[in-house]
């Protein structure tokens, strides 16, 4: 825990074929980031494939009171709206070991 809020990560799988409407999606997904208050985006990005050309999903940790304001946060994600994902999975995350200086 950071403090009086927990860690969270979000895991999410892309449905197959979404790169097109992914990048459609994605300038109000990242302006939808930038206007957070209630949670702290510790690191977030796309999951990619091994050859690292195309993204497979997207994968967030974030420090937030709780998990409701986790799936709070989940629910108005634009790539949400846009059914990109066909999985997501919100895990509570006990960090053990930080190498990032």
């Amino acid at each position: 825990m950071t403090g009086d809020k927990m860690l969270f990560t979000i895991f999410c799988i892309d449905k197959p074929n979404m790169a097109e409407k992914r990048a459609s999606a994605l300038p109000a997904h990242v302006e939808y980031l930038s206007t957070q208050t209630q949670i702290k985006n510790i690191m977030s990005g796309p999951l990619m494939d091994d050859a690292m050309e195309s993204v497979v999903g997207s994968l967030y940790i974030l420090d937030a009171p709780n998990r409701s304001a986790i799936e709070d946060f989940t629910r108005g994600d634009p790539l949400v709206a846009a059914d990109i994902w066909a999985s997501v999975e919100i895990r509570a995350f006990d960090k053990r070991v930080d190498n990032r200086n």
